[in-house]
């Protein structure tokens, strides 16, 4: 695989469709369900099936917006589509677990009766589906933040009507119908949980941090060892989206060729394929040393007519 070559999961977005499809049919099913029941645990469910709906719908417009090709308006293409579809899947789902929230502790006041028989009936059939979903998607969502969101609506879910379903035996052995209450705010910390990985994650791309598996320090000690390295600087590591890594620094290097500049930048970005799985580089062999070789650098707004600080005259090679 070349330097600029990402491959795409094969199939998602047929497979997001089908997610779409079997869930809406879980939505319709819960939503009678919880009303014959009197049912909030089933009907909050509910609720957080429709996000995982619109979740899975985000998505897969999220997947087809990242196959789009680069242009000269969008050079990166459009992968952060999808990390911004993730973090307001992730603001959805912390919506609906407010509003679990809010109607568990009203029925805490007042437990009202609940049909356990029906409510586990569909508990059972809602369990089996998002369990479907959840493993169809659960190898594509290792690498793609936006399916990852999607993935955890959907196991999100089947958590909670395994909750639904221990609540509905509960209440049918005891007639404890508090329990009902107790599982939809069980269900609501569940989804939260995950809504705030996702949104941290996301906002992490946004911000442009170095990715997780990178040690930056680590990264440059290994390159400033490579033969024909002197010195790294002006060190930038970020994530165009979780599953792609970027990198671009200043390598000093000694005057000698192109072609042993060529060899000794090869090295360079066979380390940070290979160690730090940086597929995307570009990097700045110079012969003269920066008059500013910090290792990080702050940007500053260039001005019309000001010569950046770490730009030179000679022996430039930009090369990704």
């Amino acid at each position: 695989m070349t330097l600029h070559e990402h491959s795409h999961p094969i199939g998602v977005g047929s497979k997001l469709k089908y997610g779409i499809i079997f869930t809406a049919g879980i939505l319709v099913l819960e939503l009678i369900g919880g009303v014959l029941s009197n049912s909030l645990a089933l009907l909050s469910d509910a609720g957080h099936v429709l996000t995982d709906i619109v979740a899975l719908a985000l998505s897969w417009y999220g997947v087809r917006q990242a196959e789009r090709p680069p242009t000269h308006r969008m050079t990166f293409g459009y992968h952060r589509v999808g990390v911004l579809i993730a973090i307001i899947n992730a603001l959805s789902i912390f919506l609906i677990a407010g509003i679990v929230f809010y109607e568990a502790y009203r029925r805490w006041q007042n437990p009202p009766e609940v049909n356990s028989v029906l409510m586990l009936v569909i508990a059972v059939v809602g369990l089996a589906v998002n369990i479907f979903v959840a493993f169809w998607l659960s190898r594509e969502q290792r690498g793609n933040i936006n399916v990852r969101s999607a993935f955890w609506h959907a196991l999100g879910d089947a958590l909670a009507s395994l909750g639904v379903i221990i609540g509905g035996i509960i209440i049918l052995l005891t007639d404890w119908y508090f329990v009902d209450p107790l599982v939809s705010a069980f269900i609501g910390a569940i989804i939260a949980l995950a809504a705030w990985r996702i949104l941290k994650e996301g906002m992490k791309v946004l911000l442009e941090a170095s990715p997780a598996n990178v040690d930056v320090n680590r990264m440059v000690s290994i390159l400033s060892k490579i033969p024909g390295v002197k010195d790294v600087h002006d060190v930038h590591v970020w994530s165009i989206s979780p599953e792609l890594h970027a990198m671009s620094c200043h390598v000093l290097i000694d005057d000698i060729a192109t072609s042993q500049a060529a060899l000794v930048r090869e090295r360079i970005e066979k380390v940070l394929r290979d160690e730090f799985q940086i597929g995307h580089s570009a990097l700045q062999m110079e012969c003269q040393a920066c008059s500013e070789n910090d290792l990080f650098c702050s940007l500053k707004p260039c001005e019309p007519g000001t010569v950046p600080a770490h730009e030179h005259e000679e022996h430039e090679d930009h090369s990704s």
